[in-house]
């Protein structure tokens, strides 16, 4: 059952007008836990971001329009992502090489990149804020953790 989108009025200036003036951020969430996936849609779409989910890495890349089969000249979907959160330990493609396709992309290395990990290890979490993570966070995700990723991209938008 997918929300509606409704769209603050602009004579409204309650704490809930974060979102006046700016179109719905559209996030990919990257997780081969369905559960997880799940759970991260939900917190997302409790502040009004569009979501797209994908199960693994080589999907994300399809979704970017960056797979192998695609010519990366095309531009794809990529205009229409404003954020990628990507789990760290997947099979096939982790968060890591996930984050260094995207960042290795000359049309998609502005799109912030936020991995996420059930496991705090300080030389992984270092690794991926060096080539270019936007954020590290552990899960499992809150929606305080969604709020802070929602500053990001209202960041963003601004520029």
């Amino acid at each position: 059952m997918e929300a509606s989108s409704a769209s603050s009025s602009s004579s409204s200036s309650s704490s809930k007008g974060f979102m006046e003036n700016v179109e719905q951020p559209h996030v990919l969430a990257v997780d081969d836990s369905i559960i997880d996936r799940k759970l991260i849609e939900k917190l997302l779409k409790n502040l009004s971001c569009k979501v797209t989910t994908a199960e693994n890495g080589l999907r994300a890349l399809e979704f970017l329009g960056l797979g192998d089969h695609q010519n990366s000249s095309l531009e794809g979907n990529i205009s229409k992502v404003n954020l990628v959160i990507t789990d760290y330990c997947m099979p096939g493609m982790t968060g890591y090489e996930l984050l260094k396709k995207i960042k290795e992309s000359s049309l998609m290395k502005e799109v912030p990149v936020v991995i996420m990990s059930s496991e705090y290890v300080p030389n992984r979490i270092n690794k991926c804020l060096e080539e270019g993570a936007q954020m590290f966070m552990l899960k499992p995700l809150r929606q305080s953790d969604i709020k802070k990723l929602r500053c990001h991209l209202m960041k963003l938008e601004r520029t």
